[in-house]
């Protein structure tokens, strides 16, 4: 069941793609990482824009590739806070 903060992040979290990197993701689920939409040089810049308009700062040492795959795990990241361990799907593990 989606929340309703999530949901909203997850529109913020799309628009920041569309509006900033701009970046056209086909939907919330699509694995960004897979498709090459996000490549290190936005994967930076994506980093750089969730301390921004989120606040959060996430430190390199515990990054996580999986909680960036796609508009819908970067918006549970967020909700869930940095730090956080989010639960893997079978396809990430």
């Amino acid at each position: 069941m989606i929340t309703q903060q999530l949901a909203g992040l997850r529109n913020q979290v799309a628009a920041l793609f569309a509006d900033v990197l701009k970046i056209e993701v086909p939907s919330h689920d699509t694995n960004l990482l897979a498709t090459g939409l996000l490549d290190s040089l936005g994967f930076v810049e994506l980093l750089l824009q969730l301390e921004r308009r989120f606040g959060i700062h996430v430190e390199m040492e515990s990054l996580e590739p999986e909680d960036f795959r796609s508009i819908e795990r970067i918006a549970a990241f967020i909700e869930a806070g940095p730090g956080s361990q989010l639960p893997r799907s079978p396809s990430e593990t």
